[in-house]
């Protein structure tokens, strides 16, 4: 995925465009991925190794040594394949995948600064494009005044978008649709733009 200067600033306008219409402040993250994985691999190509003797010495009259040393090349082998991120994720659990991609959002929330506005009403546009995932995660400010619900045409939208490679413009129509709906609670005030209008990439 590659993410343009002219993307960035698209979503910079967006983001700038929205929150003059409310007071609400709007921060968008984008992950190539929630977690690194990295004991996968390690721990189904071990499965796999293990398993190989016993048809080998079964079905076969290969030495102990001959045996080991095809053991030993089919840990390596598949190793290296499920090393590949696409294969990797394949071997994930998706509940796994989604714990990891919440947890990260929450994580993006609180070290954005969305938890320290002065209403309590930041909004977190997050996705994760290795776990699939798209999250919208408001302050107890908005949570208070809206449900989950309220965000599911945005998050359709960047869903929907994402899905034919437009990430920007996922972004673009979801921070309009979330701008709508804060704009309903919290209305346009003199408030003092406190962070950056901005997409972070991680």
């Amino acid at each position: 995925m590659e993410f343009t200067p002219t993307d960035h600033a698209r979503i910079a306008d967006a983001i700038h465009h929205a929150e003059a219409r409310t007071s609400g402040e709007i921060v968008c993250v984008l992950a190539r991925s929630s977690g690194e994985y990295g004991h996968v691999p390690a721990l189904w190509s071990a499965l796999f190794a293990l398993a190989a003797p016993w048809p080998l010495m079964a079905m076969t009259e290969l030495s102990a040594q001959r045996i080991f040393l095809i053991q030993c090349a089919i840990f390596v082998a598949l190793l290296l394949v499920f090393s590949i991120e696409h294969f990797r994720m394949l071997l994930v659990p998706r509940a796994v995948q989604r714990a990891r991609a919440h947890r990260a959002a929450l994580e993006q929330f609180y070290t954005r600064g969305l938890s320290r506005t002065t209403e309590r009403n930041g909004v977190l546009i997050y996705v994760s494009l290795a776990e699939h995932y798209a999250r919208i995660i408001a302050d107890d400010g908005v949570a208070s005044k809206v449900g989950q619900d309220a965000w599911r045409k945005a998050i359709d939208a960047l869903v929907s978008q994402i899905a034919e490679e437009h990430v920007a413009e996922g972004f673009v129509e979801a921070i309009a649709l979330c701008a709508d709906v804060l704009a309903t609670h919290f209305p346009a005030d003199d408030k003092t733009n406190h962070l950056p209008d901005r997409i972070y990439l991680v």
